[in-house]
């Protein structure tokens, strides 16, 4: 969701959602990896593309990433690299 403010586009996180994206993307992980995959340069390629050929069927999940809307997996990426900071 984005706002304008005073000429800047103000983007609006929902953060009641946090725990669903932290729960698929590490589910999603876990499936790529086990079927042999570099799970970070799997989820980098879906993110930038949007193609979700980058994801593995296996256990379900790039049904499970398509629920997500690729700025919401982005912005709790940053928020989570931020937090380790």
């Amino acid at each position: 969701m984005t706002e304008r403010h005073e000429g800047t586009m103000q983007y609006k996180f929902d953060m009641e959602n946090n725990e669903k994206i932290k729960e698929i993307l590490r589910e999603v992980y876990e499936a790529l990896k086990e079927k042999g995959y570099n799970p970070i340069n799997q989820i980098v390629g879906y993110i930038l593309s949007g193609d979700p050929t980058y994801i593995t069927s296996y256990k379900n999940a790039r049904a499970k990433i398509r629920k997500l809307e690729r700025d919401e997996i982005l912005e709790e990426l940053l928020m989570s690299f931020i937090e380790e900071k």
